[in-house]
C-alpha cells in the first residue's frame, strides 16, 4: 500500500492524532486567511513548520521534494501577473522580449504561491507523522460523516491497487519491447501508452469487484473500522488552546502590519 507515513521516535509522532488533525486544519485555515503581501507573517509560518520538521526528525530533502506538488497551484495563478490592475511595470528579458507585469498581480501571485506551499507542507507534515488509519479514526471521531471516511479509506486502498497494476503493466511492456523502448517513434509510444491506460482501467475494475466481494464475505457493511481512543487529556486540550491562541495572534499581527 502507498504510505507516506515515515516512522520516527519523536514527540510529534507520538502525539494524539486528533490533536494533530485539528491543529493542522487550523494552521492551514490561518494561512489561507492571511492577507496577501504579509511577508514577515509568511516567514513566521515557515519557521513554525521548520520547527515541526526538526522535532519530527523527518528527512528534509524528501520533505521538500514532496512539497513540489504545489507547483500546479502556482501555475494556475500565473496569469495574475498579466491581468492584475495598475500600476504596471515593464520587464525586459531580452532585447526583443518585453513583458508588462502588474505590480498588485505580482504580489498576489507570490502570495498564492507561498501560501499554497506552506499549506501543502503542513499537510505533508501531518501525513508523514500520522499513520493513515489513525488519520481516518481521528476524522471519524471529530465528526466527519462515516460515508466520507469510507470513501477516503477505499480511495487510498484502491489507489495502491492501481499503482501495483500499473507497475505490472510497465514490466510487461518493457519485457516485450526490448528493441523498441528507446527507438520507437512518438506515435508508437503514444499508442502503447493509450493501450496501457485502457488495460489499467479494465484491470482496476475487475480487481475492485474481487476486492469488494472479499470484503463483503468478511462482514463489511459500509462502516469503516476505526480505532478506539481515549478522551483527550488536559495536556492535549492545553496544546489545542495554545495552538488556537497562536494562530489568532499571528492573524492579528498579519492584519496590523498591512
Amino acid at each position: 500500500m502507498i504510505d507516506i507515513y515515515q516512522p520516527q521516535n519523536s514527540l510529534i509522532h507520538h502525539e494524539n492524532a486528533r490533536v494533530k488533525v485539528i491543529y493542522g486544519l487550523l494552521y492551514i485555515l490561518t494561512i489561507s486567511l492571511t492577507p496577501s503581501g504579509a511577508w514577515l507573517t509568511y516567514l513566521l509560518y515557515l519557521t513554525l513548520i521548520s520547527v515541526g520538521i526538526i522535532l519530527s526528525r523527518l528527512d528534509v530533502k524528501n520533505f521538500l521534494i514532496r512539497s513540489l506538488i504545489s507547483l500546479p497551484f502556482v501555475i494556475a495563478a500565473f496569469p495574475l501577473l498579466f491581468t492584475g490592475p495598475e500600476p504596471r511595470q515593464q520587464v525586459v528579458i531580452l532585447d526583443h522580449l518585453r513583458f508588462t507585469i502588474s505590480q498588485p498581480g505580482m504580489i498576489k501571485f507570490a502570495s498564492i504561491a507561498i501560501k499554497s506551499w506552506l499549506s501543502l507542507m503542513t499537510a505533508i507534515l501531518l501525513s508523514s507523522t500520522t499513520p493513515f488509519d489513525q488519520l481516518l479514526s481521528a476524522l471519524r471521531q471529530l465528526g466527519l460523516p462515516k460515508l466520507l471516511v469510507a470513501i477516503l479509506s477505499l480511495m487510498w486502498r484502491y489507489l495502491s491497487l492501481m499503482v501495483d497494476e500499473a507497475r505490472s503493466l510497465t514490466r510487461a511492456r518493457d519485457s516485450r519491447s526490448a528493441g523498441h523502448s528507446n527507438k520507437g517513434s512518438l506515435v508508437w509510444r503514444a499508442g502503447v501508452t493509450g493501450k496501457m491506460v485502457g488495460n489499467l482501467l479494465l484491470r482496476s475494475l475487475e480487481r475492485s469487484e474481487r476486492v469488494y466481494a472479499a470484503m463483503a464475505s468478511r462482514g463489511y457493511s459500509g462502516e469503516p473500522l476505526v480505532l478506539s481512543s481515549k478522551p483527550l487529556t488536559k495536556r492535549e486540550y492545553g496544546l489545542l488552546a495554545a495552538g488556537t491562541l497562536l494562530c489568532i495572534l499571528i492573524l492579528m499581527l498579519a492584519y496590523q502590519s498591512k
